[in-house]
């Protein structure tokens, strides 16, 4: 048997040394952890959004980054640090669906709230583990896909959730103790996302549906068809000679419809009736044409059915979602499909707000994950991040699977409000930016 070389005292010395190393290795593991800090207590204020949790997974927008998700849930769960997990919006999605699907099979919503449950019940149930367990608050704010979700059907299949919700469709949430913060999904600012309860009201009284409803519901029916070219032509519209306000607000209405379907083509005649609702009060079968802005003659009156003067009743659908800081309709139009223009908002209602106290404002929405900052109507610096999304493939050639994390400062006069935006791609996380200030 091969003898020890060193002496007994010595390998007792190596073997506590060992030991001692590698229990600072665990506890600086532990310390540094992003959802674990050197705080006494719990702290931290995740936020995150655009989850897009559907009903079929055949065409869900969320399906290989499911795992990964429940994995970053667990990671929530088990911190010690945690304090809030807010989730910002489009997290159970009614509106990718496409076109010729009826949503609800027959049924109500909430046969649909629970399916979306079945389909991702791993997930469905960090969420509620999480919440059972009553150490990490969490917090659900309405998107556009979910707007017309109600609070009773998402606490059908996350009991105890916190629900934040300010108008039909809508929510600001300030975390508790934090009113300088404000985490909103960010639509409600979008002509074409934003509730509208005043459009359609003859044909489908009490809907809030806006038009970027249809636009989703036929941008799906070109993904599951994979159609290149649509099956008709675009109707040309051409701007009307009298050169009217209203008038030329319609023609850019029909530019949008002109470019989304051009963009996601469909293999479909514009007049088909192909479009299943029986949703939030609709329950005609619609045709592309149905709502699209038409004209009998060149530089003639442009009209439309569906939406018929959703560019006149703008303001008034502002003062009904509470938009502080009203924006024009030809403003609206132009920042609809913009990401920056999502962004831009938080300046405009929050920063140049004098009515305003927010210094850290978070969206979802546009899938855009960013930081940005900025100084308010005082000079003082304020923070604006997007958190980005979770479905697999971002349309916006950026990253998925993003998160922010908030940490609070501490009572020391020099302490800062750290905002971090992550990653967790490859179920790694990745630190793409970080920015503090002084709330």
């Amino acid at each position: 048997m091969k003898k020890n070389l060193l002496p007994s005292h010595l390998m007792g010395l190596i073997g506590i040394t060992v030991f001692l190393l590698t229990a600072c290795e665990k506890e600086d593991h532990v310390v540094f952890d992003t959802f674990n800090n050197d705080s006494k207590s719990r702290n931290l204020i995740v936020t995150f959004s655009d989850l897009h949790l559907g009903a079929d997974i055949s065409y869900a927008e969320i399906n290989a980054n499911l795992e990964p998700l429940k994995n970053f849930l667990e990671q929530i769960r088990v911190s010690r640090s945690v304090k809030e997990l807010v989730i910002a919006g489009d997290f159970l999605d009614e509106w990718f669906v496409p076109a010729t699907t009826d949503t609800y099979n027959g049924n109500g919503q909430s046969d649909f709230v629970n399916r979306i449950a079945t389909t991702n019940n791993e997930v469905i149930d960090k969420f509620n583990q999480i919440i059972q367990e009553g150490k990490i608050l969490v917090t659900y704010v309405p998107g556009n896909h979910d707007m017309t979700i109600t609070e009773e059907n998402v606490d059908l299949i996350l009991p105890g959730i916190n629900q934040s919700r300010d108008a039909k469709g809508l929510g600001t949430y300030s975390p508790f103790g934090y009113p300088e913060i404000a985490i909103e999904h960010g639509h409600r600012y979008n002509i074409l996302c934003a509730p509208d309860p005043i459009s359609n009201q003859d044909i489908a009284a009490g809907t809030i549906l806006p038009a970027g409803y249809f636009f989703t519901r036929l941008a799906v029916q070109h993904v599951i068809q994979g159609c290149t070219h649509n099956l008709d032509a675009t109707p040309i519209v051409t701007p009307n000679a009298t050169g009217e306000t209203s008038q030329a607000l319609l023609y850019g209405y029909w530019y949008s419809w002109a470019g989304w379907l051009n963009k996601f083509p469909i293999d479909n005649h514009f007049d088909e009736k192909l479009i299943v609702t029986n949703i939030d009060e609709f329950t005609d079968t619609l045709s592309v044409n149905d709502l699209l802005p038409y004209q009998n003659t060149p530089g003639g009156e442009i009209q439309v059915k569906l939406y018929n003067g959703i560019q006149d009743t703008w303001a008034d659908r502002c003062e009904y979602n509470h938009v502080a800081i009203p924006i024009s309709a030809g403003e609206a139009f132009k920042n609809a499909a913009s990401t920056s223009g999502t962004d831009t908002m938080a300046v405009i209602q929050y920063f140049s707000n004098p009515n305003s106290n927010k210094k850290l404002v978070v969206f979802g929405h546009s899938h855009g994950a960013n930081i940005k900052a900025y100084e308010n109507y005082s000079g003082q610096k304020v923070i604006y991040a997007n958190s980005g999304t979770w479905i697999d493939h971002n349309l916006n050639g950026t990253t998925t699977m993003n998160f922010i994390v908030i940490t609070p400062q501490n009572n020391s006069a020099d302490s800062q409000t750290y905002v971090t935006l992550y990653n967790f791609e490859n179920e790694v996380v990745t630190e793409m930016a970080k920015d503090s200030l002084r709330l």
